[in-house]
């Protein structure tokens, strides 16, 4: 049986959930598949390099590359063709490599959008941070839109980003700020979404103040690895509900899955799977309670 090959670009993701997803998932689907990681650092290659690095996968007869920080948005000048959502988001996170050449998607802002759909139902959407205007929080920010949130304010370290979001999506419903409007902003909001790297194994810390949250205050994570991460740890230590970065992932990882291979994954599988690897990091975590595997429950 031949293998079909997949994997990952990014920075920092020694640590990665991806292939072990993705791998299992195949198996259980009677494919034979590789995923692997292609980090910039131990390549010692920059970002500006992701084009090379898909040239590299196509000559190796790679299917299709998972894009992660700092090169969704790079890679953009690279790809051949764009599906309407990743046009629109402007930001890849997945690459289908075919005769036709480098075909580039978005299944973040779907992952996010059934991520917060299943863990956060009921949640009011009206008004809502977003903290992080990169690829991610992009994608974010247009699955929000879609489930019909009327005000978003996008704040990030580059204010010239998070205004140029904004603009791009929907002026009239999206307004960029500065992280030092964070308080005030949190202080008017139904929930905070977080979209930058920081919280990452590789990228430890704490984007949003923790005394800025409160009961009332849902906040829902990006980041994966580690599945509960100081910000969640913050959230829970105020009596918010929150929703962990797991079923983001697996949702996005499932329909990246299924542009690679052409087959019908399980995304409840995946997620399952998903904190089935990251039990033991679990069992170690300060957070008691608030580590239910249905993250709107406190108990």
């Amino acid at each position: 049986m031949t293998t079909l090959l997949t994997g990952l670009i990014g920075s920092g993701i020694g640590s990665s959930l991806s292939p072990a997803m993705h791998e299992r998932e195949a198996t259980v689907l009677g494919l034979e598949l590789r995923y692997d990681l292609w980090d910039l650092h131990v390549l010692g290659v920059s970002p500006g390099d992701v084009g090379d690095l898909l040239l590299r996968a196509r000559d190796g007869g790679y299917r299709g590359l998972n894009i992660t920080h700092p090169c969704k948005q790079l890679v953009l000048a690279h790809l051949d063709t764009l599906s309407p959502d990743a046009a629109a988001i402007g930001a890849v996170n997945t690459v289908v490599i075919g005769e036709d050449g480098f075909a580039g998607h978005n299944t973040d802002w779907t992952g996010f959008r059934r991520g917060l759909v299943d863990g956060l139902a009921g949640a009011p959407l009206d008004r809502v941070v977003l903290v992080g205007a990169g690829g991610a929080g992009a994608a974010a920010a247009y699955a929000l839109l879609d489930l019909g949130t009327e005000r978003l304010d996008v704040v990030d370290a580059d204010p010239d980003r998070a205004a140029r979001l904004a603009a791009d999506l929907d002026p009239y419903r999206v307004r960029g700020g500065r992280l030092t409007e964070l308080p005030t902003l949190l202080g008017h909001a139904h929930g905070v979404v977080h979209a930058t790297p920081v919280g990452m194994a590789d990228h430890p810390g704490q984007a949003v103040p923790g005394n800025c949250l409160r009961p009332d205050l849902w906040v829902a994570e990006i980041v994966f690895r580690p599945l509960h991460t100081a910000l969640l740890a913050a959230a829970a230590e105020a009596g918010a509900v929150f929703l962990d970065g797991g079923r983001m992932n697996a949702h996005q990882a499932a329909n990246a899955f299924r542009l690679f291979t052409g087959l019908e994954p399980d995304p409840s599988r995946m997620y399952a799977h998903l904190r089935e690897l990251v039990a033991p990091e679990v069992s170690r975590a300060p957070l008691s309670g608030a580590l239910s595997p249905h993250p709107t429950e406190r108990m």
